[in-house]
């Protein structure tokens, strides 16, 4: 198997053409709302926070109304996405900080918005990403890990390591969607339990595929597809 420098740019090629509109399954319209959205999708599914999110932010529109919230209120609302006391927690402490050090508007920098209560690397950049369109980094989920490493494109197994390897491989210009075009992936074909490598258009690119699925061809049929 080439090494992933050189292997890099037809992954890429491949998850474009296989998800051309990737994008984070969040709803959201603002950075505040993708922002408390994502503190709000740790270990949850997306799914479920977007059922939450349409009532809690017409019940707190602003920043302001979060920063003023009821713990044990925002509790009662966000009990379905579990680790809910931490989630309000984190969410009010939020809101008062960006009131507080950011004039009432969520930042624009990493620097900025890893200061706020219940960011870290992987929240930042969704919010950069998805709420200002700014590449200052790659967001690493569950999703991510789990296929850097099965793609050879990481060997390290924290956060932060996986995506200073993933920064140096992958071109600045493709930072903005490599997130989420992997995590379509991660849900479509390469599954956590067992991956579907007969059915993957990126297998002759990994080194995992025949350690899955012994003599596997891994020569995609012309035309093949994911779908």
């Amino acid at each position: 198997m080439e090494p992933a420098k050189k292997r890099i740019g037809k992954i890429i090629q491949i998850l474009r053409e296989e998800y051309p509109a990737s994008r984070t399954a969040l709803w959201f319209e603002t950075p505040l709302q993708i922002l408390v959205a994502t503190i709000l999708a740790a270990q949850c599914t997306d799914e479920r926070v977007n059922k939450i999110t349409p009532f809690l932010f017409e019940k707190y529109p602003t920043v302001e109304d979060l920063a003023r919230a009821r713990q044990e209120e925002l509790e009662n609302i966000i009990r379905p996405t579990g680790f809910f006391r931490n989630k309000a927690k984190s969410i009010i402490a939020a809101a008062k900080k960006i009131v507080g050090d950011y004039g009432g508007r969520v930042p624009d920098r990493m620097e900025d918005l890893i200061t706020i209560p219940g960011v870290a690397r992987k929240t930042a950049n969704i919010v950069l990403s998805s709420g200002y369109k700014k590449a200052e980094g790659i967001a690493v989920d569950t999703h991510v890990r789990r296929l850097a490493g099965r793609l050879g494109l990481s060997r390290q197994t924290e956060p932060d390591k996986i995506e200073k390897d993933l920064m140096t491989l992958v071109p600045k210009k493709d930072w903005l969607d490599f997130n989420y075009m992997l995590v379509n992936h991660g849900r479509k074909v390469c599954q956590a339990r067992k991956p579907r490598c007969p059915e993957c258009s990126l297998r002759s690119l990994c080194p995992e595929a025949r350690t899955y699925y012994p003599g596997l061809k891994l020569a995609p049929k012309k035309g093949a597809s994911t779908g």
